[in-house]
């Protein structure tokens, strides 16, 4: 038997789905064959907002999939809309990879030491608001392309700096272009960020069983949670850690306005066994605590 597994072609996309078709190989023993889908997001050079953000990639990966063309595919997990899709399950959540972004800026800058009026280039509604809440001077610029484009706009001197995802550099060799990786604590990123979904249809669960991570899955879905009760998509700039410590399950969200002028903060913990639904209590408790504090009028939640 072939296991057929569709990604996106970018370098990143085939670099994560490599690692994967590796690990199918050594648990299963069948043969794997990768199959390149193309995405809306990947044929238009529009900003992920405009496009609609979560899903842009998504959606051509699980046509496909629906259509019989593959028999997993390969999701960012960050890129993937909170709402299940009839038909298709997220069988496995591997082992999360650093959930922290990374500042890659000329000269060796830290967000604190970049010149006053310094251009930093991100796409990420999220990541703007975030770099204005710490530094209201920087100029940000809305940017697109694959990771080798975005660090060369920066060694190119056309920007100062970049904000990327510290596991889509590692996973690319690229880690070593960071000249400052950004704390959660301060720093919380998109719900997912760094985990993989691999995604087949209902009923075919036993291809990536095997790949499956509990903790990673526990944390993941407590993020998405909150994503999902605040009704919050690409455009709302959100922000959303979890964790495992000592048995407890942690979890802190924050949403800023757009302009970073202003963040509003939730952070709750439980342990897991004292709950049937361990990471939708969580959520729940954190969306709710948002929402009440007027999280729905400060940012703009709903998309």
């Amino acid at each position: 038997m072939t296991l057929r597994i569709g990604t996106r072609a970018s370098a990143l996309a085939m670099a994560q789905t490599g690692q994967v078709a590796d690990r199918l190989t050594r648990e299963s023993g069948e043969t794997v064959e990768l199959v390149k889908v193309t995405t809306a997001g990947d044929r238009s050079t529009a900003s992920l907002a405009s496009l609609g953000g979560t899903g842009v990639f998504a959606a051509a990966l699980r046509e496909a999939l629906l259509a019989g063309e593959c028999d997993i595919v390969v999701h960012s997990l960050k890129d993937l809309p909170t709402a299940p899709l009839p038909g298709l399950v997220v069988a496995a959540t591997p082992k999360r990879a650093d959930a922290r972004d990374a500042l890659c800026a000329r000269g060796g800058f830290t967000l604190e030491t970049l010149p006053v009026g310094a251009r930093v280039g991100t796409g990420s509604p999220r990541r703007r608001a975030q770099l204005l809440s710490r530094r209201p001077d920087l100029e940000t610029l809305d940017i697109r392309g694959n990771v080798d484009t975005r660090l060369g706009r920066v060694s190119s001197g056309d920007l100062d700096a970049v904000v990327l995802a510290a596991a889509g550099l590692e996973r690319l060799g690229r880690l070593d272009a960071a000249t400052q990786l950004l704390e959660l604590s301060e720093w919380p990123t998109a719900p997912g960020q760094g985990a993989l979904a691999l995604e087949v249809r209902a009923g075919e669960e036993q291809l990536v069983a095997a790949l499956d991570h509990p903790a990673t899955r526990l944390i993941v879905e407590t993020e998405r949670g909150v994503l999902a009760r605040l009704e919050a998509g690409c455009a709302a700039p959100v922000g959303v850690t979890a964790m495992l410590d000592g048995g407890l399950l942690f979890a802190s969200a924050r949403v800023y306005s757009l302009d970073g002028s202003g963040v509003l903060t939730s952070s709750h913990a439980l342990y897991p066994a004292d709950s049937p639904e361990p990471a939708e209590e969580l959520a729940r408790r954190i969306a709710d605590e948002l929402l009440a504090a007027g999280a729905a009028e400060f940012a703009p939640l709903g998309g």
